[in-house]
């Protein structure tokens, strides 16, 4: 008797859906609108790797320069990007791990003060951005069908772990428009 070959036959890759209206605050409609179609798994790296490559030309001249007075300099914008990517991607495990503990707002002008970051080179602080999309990359490829569609509380308001995963890419598009538009630092 002989024995037929097996095949293995990989399903069609699903459409990735984006977040549904109610798992995340009004505010954050801004960010998610930044962030293109397609399965934000394999958009994260793209992304990442292009938003990294456009702050590398960034020179060490104009690391600590503000388009005004109270604005951050753009060592602090980017120490900013890390902090609430951590902060976005921990709530993101955390829910996806099915803990319902709700999480407070985080004050990111409080964070960014304490920081330090512009004692910090540029250099260093891309470093540290690098292994915090690494980790995040890493979070979100290795996640449960049910996982992505869990949803907790942050701020008094419902998010979803697709949310916390859209919310990683858009705020970092966000903020490098600004490093665009207002610090007049990159051409992409």
């Amino acid at each position: 008797m002989e024995l037929e070959p097996i095949r293995i036959v990989m399903p069609e890759e699903l459409a990735f859906e984006r977040p549904r209206e109610g798992t995340y605050g009004a505010y954050y409609q801004q960010y998610i609108d930044l962030v293109p179609d397609g399965d934000l798994r394999r958009l994260l790296p793209v992304i990442f790797d292009a938003d990294f490559r456009a702050m590398r030309t960034i020179t060490p001249e104009q690391e600590l320069y503000r388009y005004a007075p109270d604005k951050w300099s753009i060592r602090e914008v980017v120490g900013h990007m890390c902090d609430t990517e951590r902060v976005f991607s921990y709530r993101a495990m955390c829910i996806a791990r099915g803990d319902q503990t709700p999480f407070p707002s985080f004050d990111e002008n409080r964070y960014a003060s304490v920081a330090r970051y512009d004692d910090i080179p540029l250099e260093l602080i891309l470093g540290e951005l690098m292994a915090v999309h690494a980790a995040t990359i890493l979070l979100f490829e290795n996640m449960s069908d049910a996982a992505w569609n869990r949803v907790g509380t942050a701020s008094d308001t419902p998010v979803g772990v697709r949310s916390l995963a859209y919310l990683c890419a858009g705020h970092e598009l966000h903020h490098m428009n600004i490093l665009k538009e207002r610090y007049g630092v990159m051409d992409f």
